[in-house]
């Protein structure tokens, strides 16, 4: 828990300096609002902070019934001689105190090793801090630096990869380790142009890395710094729409030292004061120059436009074992959702749910499939799937992995497949399935219909 800030690290008012940014400001900081007073020119208290840039720019306030009035200015700070603005300063001496300590994170005025950054900026896409940490010292354990990682089969990175999710991360993640080796001699390159070349690295990982890990000038913006920046400036315009808006005025807060450190400290404020409901706004080092704030609309931002209807998908999973209780598993292609990964065989995913004979028709055996009861449910970034599993007893068949019970945790399946597993012994434990028809009339006649003639089954 973030304690209370001592008063030296409050942003208070700000007089009007040749050589750095001013606020002129006037509004009651009490629970009572108070009458307004402008506050007398002066220099800038110890600890303060306020808006600047390297363009003028004038952001502006103003209510006709008397009520708090903001007029933000920021200067150009040509005349700092390369010092910190006091809107940096503010924020650093803020996370100096309360900097969140997270296990890919170096320890104050150390430097963190590129390698750790990467990872976890590739393991934190759509992924929380919470969910990140176990799978991160699990990882690191295995494959501590990046030629080991380079060095490891795919099988094995997509092992320690499983239950993450968008597992096309994973994949990028070995051919990026990879490329480190083969093109950089095992060293991460400094900058966020060669950083740009490299698989699975767009502009936010290259500019996180190079921040973060080589102090360079680059601003990463992930949804805490976005959301930071959306209040702190009052940006009304929805997300996605305000994307650029934001990043461009991110770029505009970074200082001319401790980027890394910068960069870390606004993503800090967003996951533990700006948050995205009830924001601790007391708390906050930006507290006095937060446009939302000063409106009460803090917690209205970022906006977001209205999101589409997930759709539904169904499928039919096989869960086809041998006589000898072996089940069979597959790898599906290496493009596309989950590719490259290990599941128990299935139809495509489509919207319209399968029929018997449909599905009878695309299984990867000849069998007597029988339907089990109830669906397995998976929610996807943009669709809902819907699996509904048979099962049936099979004959060997080479193009197929097969896998007994106690080996099932030994392959890289996804969480989907995963629930197909639990669902399945669920209902039919662990012995082999009985040889009962999905339903009374013979498979021929399912098959007839399916134009599939004398065969019980289709090959793939």
């Amino acid at each position: 828990m973030c304690r209370t800030r001592s008063d030296d690290s409050r942003i208070g008012s700000v007089s009007a300096a040749s050589s750095g940014p001013t606020i002129d400001g006037q509004y009651a900081n009490s629970a009572a609002l108070r009458a307004p007073r402008r506050r007398s020119a002066g220099s800038i208290s110890r600890g303060t902070s306020a808006l600047s840039g390297r363009t003028a720019r004038t952001l502006s306030e103003s209510a006709m019934d008397g009520t708090p009035q903001l007029v933000f200015r920021r200067q150009n700070m040509s005349g700092s001689s390369g010092k910190q603005s006091q809107r940096a300063h503010a924020l650093l001496a803020w996370y100096d105190r309360h900097r969140r300590v997270l296990p890919w994170r170096a320890p104050p005025g150390g430097r963190t090793d590129p390698y750790l950054v990467w990872l976890s900026e590739i393991m934190l896409q759509q992924t929380t801090v919470a969910a990140v940490g176990p799978y991160f010292a699990k990882f690191v354990a295995r494959f501590p630096d990046v030629r080991a990682l380079a060095a490891a089969p795919l099988d094995d990175v997509l092992h320690a990869w499983a239950g993450l999710g968008y597992y096309a991360r994973a994949r990028n993640l070995h051919k990026c380790a990879q490329a480190i080796v083969a093109q950089h001699g095992g060293k991460f390159p400094d900058d966020e142009a060669t950083l740009l070349t490299l698989p699975g690295i767009g502009a936010y990982t290259a500019a996180a890395v190079a921040a973060i890990a080589f102090d360079k000038p680059a601003m990463p913006v992930d949804g805490n710094i976005e959301r930071v920046v959306a209040r702190l400036y009052a940006i009304e315009t929805p997300l996605p729409a305000a994307k650029p808006q934001i990043r461009e005025l991110a770029r505009t807060l970074m200082p001319p030292a401790r980027t890394g450190d910068f960069a870390q400290a606004l993503m800090d404020l967003g996951a533990t004061i700006c948050t995205p409901t009830k924001p601790a706004c007391a708390l906050c080092p930006w507290m006095d120059i937060c446009l939302a704030r000063a409106r009460g609309i803090a917690e209205e931002l970022p906006r977001r436009a209205p999101k589409a209807e997930r759709p539904v998908r169904h499928g039919v999973a096989f869960w086809a074992v041998r006589p000898d209780g072996r089940v069979a598993l597959r790898r599906r292609v290496e493009q596309g959702l989950l590719g490259g990964m290990i599941e128990v065989p299935s139809t495509d995913w489509r919207e319209a749910t399968w029929s018997e004979p449909e599905a009878v028709a695309t299984a990867p055996f000849q069998a007597d499939w029988r339907a089990l009861p109830g669906q397995v449910r998976h929610v996807f970034t943009h669709f809902e799937l819907r699996l509904v599993v048979w099962t049936g007893r099979v004959q060997d068949d080479p193009r197929f992995l097969w896998a007994s019970l106690d080996e099932l945790s030994d392959h890289a399946l996804p969480s989907v497949m995963n629930k197909v597993v639990r669902h399945a012994l669920a209902q039919v434990g662990r012995a082999a399935p009985p040889m009962s028809p999905l339903r009374k009339r013979g498979p021929r006649a399912i098959n007839k219909e399916a134009g599939v003639p004398l065969a019980r089954g289709r090959q793939p």
